[in-house]
């Protein structure tokens, strides 16, 4: 069951979405404002939330910025600005999707869903992904990854690692953030751990693992997949 987080500070809005969401088998929190939602981020883990742009104690594109400083769950803004550059500036901070008022809570439920299943670290945009001019292929049909046109056998936590970071090329991912992604928000070990994962996987997808194309390290931030580009 995904959990949404719906920020907004007029109890109307925020109720009519929450019953929507959870008459589609949603589960739900609630948060009147910017700071309390930041609060629940740090209890609980969300798979997506609905921010409000106009919140009584910090507007929606400062939290926006404050979840994307640490966190990488997906965001569907909600706002009665309808500007091209309000729209524009927020999808800018890392909003995924936006939403203008009044709207059909049904749209609002139907974009989550597009959010999340585009969003879904196990399933491609694409049923299939082409690196390399042909050296790295991902099947997320067949869930089958080809290196030099023979399949590679990866664990199901090195398939998960592979796959979030392939879904955004050029991207960089901090440790937390993939540990999150592979190894789940419960995970109490070393962050480190990650850092095994992503030398098996060059272990087995690159030619001079120590001279990665593929996956290369950020110093200081993280990891990042290239896409075989130079």
């Amino acid at each position: 069951m995904k959990t949404i987080l719906v920020v907004d500070d007029e109890d109307k809005i925020r109720d009519v979405v929450v019953s929507y969401l959870q008459k589609e088998g949603f589960r739900t929190l609630e948060a009147g404002a910017g700071r309390e939602a930041l609060g629940i981020l740090q209890r609980e883990h969300v798979d997506l939330i609905v921010l409000d742009l106009m919140l009584p104690d910090m507007d929606g594109e400062q939290v926006c910025q404050a979840v994307r400083a640490v966190n990488s769950v997906p965001i569907l803004m909600l706002t009665a600005k309808v500007s091209e550059n309000s729209r524009i500036r927020g999808l800018s901070l890392g909003a995924d999707d936006y939403v203008v008022k009044p709207f059909d809570p049904r749209e609002v439920v139907a974009r989550v869903r597009t959010i999340l299943r585009r969003s879904d670290d196990t399933q491609l945009l694409a049923d299939r992904l082409v690196f390399g001019g042909g050296e790295l292929v991902i099947d997320s049909l067949k869930r089958l990854v080809l290196r030099q046109g023979e399949p590679v056998n990866l664990t199901p936590n090195e398939y998960k690692l592979l796959l979030s970071l392939a879904k955004y090329p050029q991207r960089h991912f901090t440790r937390e953030e993939l540990i999150q992604k592979v190894l789940g928000y419960e995970f109490e070990g070393d962050m480190r751990t990650i850092d095994q994962h992503v030398k098996n996987l060059r272990q087995k997808l690159e030619e001079d693992p120590r001279n990665p194309r593929y996956i290369v390290t950020v110093y200081g931030a993280g990891y990042r997949f290239t896409g075989g580009a130079r």
